[in-house]
């Protein structure tokens, strides 16, 4: 993929990609806003000419295609292992039956275009059925979760001029995916202390990964996943959270903080108002992609929070829906943002293929306008 022949110059500059995300994530003075954007639907890239025309199949080969600045993160296995078998279980009219590897039975469209899967049956219901996946896919000791670390030092040395992030997993939001939300919501009442033993255990992996790597390898960032909010909020209670996931992430923040990692952020999609403060205690300061129209405009949480937050993201995709006056009427209201620091602007999710593709390389080009070195 190192061949792909880019589209657009690199956005000038005096600094490292790496000497500029650490700078901008800490309130420092920049060249320029690191140039960065989340990826695209995967309809993106069998509809968008310039995508078909080029070659051009996934996030990664677009973020080459597009010349953007180079951020990457490493992590161990820190999840169910082996995982369940993709596997068609019966067609049904326009629609299949797919086991994934999370063991959910799900009812997908038979085309398989994007959309969000109806999942119709975990395979952990109950603590047994818990125990024996546990058993079985989350041992401790699985030689798989061994990481190569000689092998990470080399790919990306201490004079490398990206920023490199570590991955610290999910504390709950995998989880979810392990039981639907149906699921999560019944197991949290009725199977409480199973849940927190499923936190538990996957903290435990995360750890047992960090402690390999930390220490051997200079990390910029840590990096999560755990979508948990929607347009009304968490999927958990904010008691729950508090009492079940945010001790579990001090116990990872407290191992970040020790390797001198002090950016953290995490995807999670939806409304984290709630969860926010309780983030933030628990060493997360940094959201990300950050989704407008679930949540509120950036401004206003960083106006709230000061710089004990970041956020990553937080353009409104259905300014890039509307046309060229949306777009630039919407990232003029970033620019102070992005001068004062702690902010870095993308499309606040995958880019919808309903977006022009004329439209998206305004949008681009106005940011390089805006944002890019003068």
């Amino acid at each position: 993929m190192s061949n792909i022949e880019p589209i657009r110059p690199k956005w000038k500059g005096t600094m490292t990609d790496r000497e500029r995300f650490n700078r901008q994530m800490h309130y420092q003075s920049v060249d320029r806003c690191f140039n960065m954007e989340f990826g695209y639907w995967q309809e993106n890239f069998t509809t968008w000419p310039l995508f078909v025309e080029h070659g051009i199949k996934n996030n990664h080969m677009a973020d080459l295609f597009f010349n953007f600045d180079r951020i990457t993160h490493v992590g161990g296995r820190i999840w169910l292992n082996p995982p369940f078998p993709n596997k068609v279980i019966a067609v049904e009219g326009n629609k299949q039956i797919c086991m994934n590897s999370d063991g959910l039975t799900a009812e997908v469209p038979l085309d398989d275009h994007s959309t969000i899967p109806h999942y119709v049956k975990s395979s952990i219901v109950t603590p047994g059925d818990w125990k024996k996946v546990k058993e079985e896919r989350f041992r401790r000791d699985d030689p798989a979760r061994k990481i190569a670390v000689d092998e990470l030092v080399k790919r990306h040395p201490p004079t490398r001029d990206y920023p490199l992030g570590i991955h610290c997993g999910s504390m709950i939001g995998k989880i979810r995916d392990l039981l639907t939300f149906e699921g999560l919501a019944y197991a949290c009442y009725d199977y409480p202390d199973m849940v927190e033993d499923m936190v538990e255990t996957v903290c435990q992996l995360v750890e047992d990964a960090l402690d390999q790597v930390l220490g051997r390898i200079d990390f910029d960032f840590a990096s999560g996943w755990e979508d948990i909010c929607f347009k009304s909020g968490p999927i958990v209670t904010v008691d729950f959270f508090k009492a079940v996931v945010v001790p579990r992430y001090k116990r990872i923040g407290k191992k970040l903080k020790e390797a001198g990692i002090d950016i953290w952020y995490v995807d999670c999609d939806g409304d984290v108002r709630p969860i926010l403060p309780y983030m933030l205690e628990a060493g997360i300061n940094c959201l990300f992609p950050y989704e407008v129209n679930s949540c509120t405009h950036p401004a206003l949480l960083l106006a709230e929070y000061g710089k004990d937050l970041r956020i990553m993201g937080g353009v409104d995709k259905m300014a890039l829906l509307q046309g060229p006056e949306a777009i630039k009427a919407y990232l003029e209201t970033l620019v102070p943002l992005v001068e004062r620091g702690g902010y870095i602007p993308f499309c606040d999710h995958r880019c919808p293929p309903d977006v022009k593709q004329e439209d998206y390389l305004y949008y681009l080009d106005l940011k390089e306008e805006m944002f890019g070195m003068k």
